[in-house]
């Protein structure tokens, strides 16, 4: 099969296209033939070696990707829930192996697609929509009725929550962009609202949803109503931020990270019923993105895009 490898950590140009054996599925997994793969951010940050201090499982030798939309070409043994020729889409996988026309998938993360769900729209949704799920319901309980402020809302990731977080009872979903030109865009996403940020001085949120870190975190903060609770969910700007706990204490306002890759490996029961939430905002119409494909040996290109800013929607290889 063809596969992306990376066999270094460094830029784009370390996204090499060689030839690899066919997987074979192991106990409790699914072999995918892989017709869609979802470039993340998170990608870039792995190959760049950013993440190499956590202990992260992809270390090079290692083929990226961890979100896949295609069909089950062989399962491992003790899979039941999942057949041969079904049409599935992957949770985030923590090993990788996306960026290949064949995937070893674990089936406790791989979904069948109801009939009329695009895979396009799948692999591009359906990770980040669980994610929100699982975000709102265990990283926290979202309020009902609450008051939702979403950083960098024309992100992978913060694009899905407008859909999810009124699906689970918010009044209210508010999404911050960069420049005044993208307020529309955020709106055509659902946002009830786009704003930048420093227009919001003076309004109270019961939560904040941070993909982005940095700066913008620490400025967040204050805009925390009483009881609030900020999630981290990424960490789009890696330069930190450290947090007061006295001004968390005092102000009664809370800070939590959510890491849904890691939360699903110690806790894989909770993929289901989060997934299943997922996709019928998916089925129902709710959440769909933009997106942009490009064909597995252009993996490189669609790095360099990405690591530039600015992206809108979803970038897409397509290995077949």
């Amino acid at each position: 099969m063809r596969s992306i490898r990376v066999t270094r950590y460094g830029g784009p140009e370390v996204l090499d296209l060689v030839d690899l054996p066919d997987p074979v599925p192991g106990p409790g997994q699914v072999a995918i033939d892989v017709t869609h793969a979802a470039v993340g951010l998170i990608d870039v940050l792995i190959r760049r070696g950013d993440l190499a201090a956590y202990d992260m499982p992809m270390e090079p030798p290692y083929t990226p990707g961890i979100e896949v939309a295609g069909t089950v070409r062989a399962v491992g043994a003790d899979v039941t829930a999942l057949a041969p020729g079904d049409r599935v889409a992957t949770l985030s996988i923590a090993s990788g192996g996306g960026y290949a026309e064949v995937m070893i998938a674990p089936a406790a993360a791989t979904f069948r697609l109801p009939d009329g769900v695009d895979p396009v729209q799948a692999v591009a949704a359906l990770p980040n929509a669980t994610t929100a799920v699982l975000a709102l319901t265990r990283a926290i309980a979202l309020p009902e009725g609450a008051r939702v402020l979403v950083l960098g809302a024309t992100g992978a990731l913060a694009s899905v929550f407008p859909a999810i977080a009124r699906r689970l009872g918010a009044a209210e979903v508010v999404g911050t962009v960069r420049s005044a030109g993208r307020i529309v865009e955020a709106e055509r996403l659902g946002f009830d609202r786009g704003a930048l940020f420093d227009s919001l001085d003076g309004e109270e949120f019961d939560v904040i949803v941070d993909p982005v870190g940095g700066a913008l975190r620490g400025k967040a903060m204050s805009l925390l109503a009483d009881m609030g609770r900020l999630i981290a969910v990424g960490g789009a700007d890696s330069s930190g931020h450290s947090v007061d706990t006295n001004e968390l204490w005092f102000g009664n306002r809370g800070v939590v990270g959510f890491a849904v890759g890691n939360f699903l490996v110690r806790t894989p029961a909770l993929a289901a019923p989060a997934a299943a939430e997922a996709l019928a905002a998916l089925a129902g119409g709710s959440i769909k993105l933009d997106v942009s494909t490009y064909p597995l040996a252009e993996a490189s290109d669609a790095h360099t895009r990405l690591e530039a800013g600015g992206v809108s929607g979803r970038l897409i290889l397509t290995p077949r």
